[in-house]
This record gives C-alpha cells, sequence and structure tokens, in this order.
C-alpha cells in the first residue's frame, strides 16, 4: 500500500490544509494515489508534518466536497477516483523528456546518486525546498 508523505511548506504563503489538498490532488494525476486508496490518517499526518489533526481533517472534508475521496466511519478516508491524466503515461512529453535528461546526465558520466541530487536541487530552486 502506498503510504502519501506530505510536504509543507510554511512559508509559501499558501494555507496548510490548502498545500495538503495539492499534494492529494497532484498524486491523483500522476496516479501515485487510485481509487480504492487510503489516505494518512490525520494522527499520521501530525507526527510527520507538526500539522493539527483538525488541518488534516479540514484538508479532507474539501477533498470529499470535490469528490475525490469519501470518509468511512471507523475505517478512514478513501480515494474515490482519480485525475490521472497522460502525465501517468510513458510516453507523456514531460516525462519522455526527463528520461532524455536522465540518459544524457548518464551519458556524461553521472552516477544516479549525482543525477538525483541535480534533481532535487533544480527541484528546490524552482518549486523551493521542502521542511524536514
Amino acid at each position: 500500500m502506498l503510504v502519501v508523505v506530505f510536504r509543507i511548506d510554511r512559508r509559501s504563503g499558501v494555507a496548510t490544509y490548502l498545500q495538503i489538498v495539492r499534494q492529494v490532488e497532484q498524486a491523483l494525476r500522476m496516479g501515485a494515489l487510485e481509487e480504492g486508496d487510503r489516505l494518512p490518517t490525520a494522527a499520521q499526518v501530525a507526527a510527520t508534518t507538526k500539522v493539527n489533526p483538525n488541518t488534516t481533517l479540514k484538508a479532507y472534508r474539501e477533498l470529499e466536497r470535490a469528490g475525490l475521496a469519501e470518509v468511512r466511519q471507523g475505517a478512514g478516508t478513501f480515494v474515490t477516483r482519480t485525475l490521472a491524466r497522460p502525465g501517468s503515461d510513458p510516453d507523456w512529453p514531460l516525462r519522455s523528456a526527463l528520461t532524455e535528461w536522465m540518459h544524457q546526465a548518464r551519458a556524461e558520466g553521472l552516477e544516479g546518486a549525482e543525477v538525483e541530487e541535480l534533481f532535487r536541487a533544480t527541484y528546490g530552486t524552482v518549486f523551493g525546498a521542502p521542511e524536514g
């Protein structure tokens, strides 16, 4: 079972519950979460992110209002539909470009760990470094 790990950026200016909503939506778009998957409990999210459990519950209610999740009393919160799009397809142009970039990095002599570090550094520059 896939476990979603939320990254909260307290300096982003975006409400914490919206960050959780957007991260679930992104996971749904990329196919990392699928219909029927169980989301982490509010207590689990609080333990890993230091976010008040009520904030997570607010995010989950928002996902429920959007028709993306449902709360099953005593069982948890479950994904009710996917937002997967061509991005989860191996032939999607962005995925193909990233694959080509990784092949180029390998051809230039970079090892896997170096490619990962370069990716993380670039990701941090573009999207901001996650707190942790």
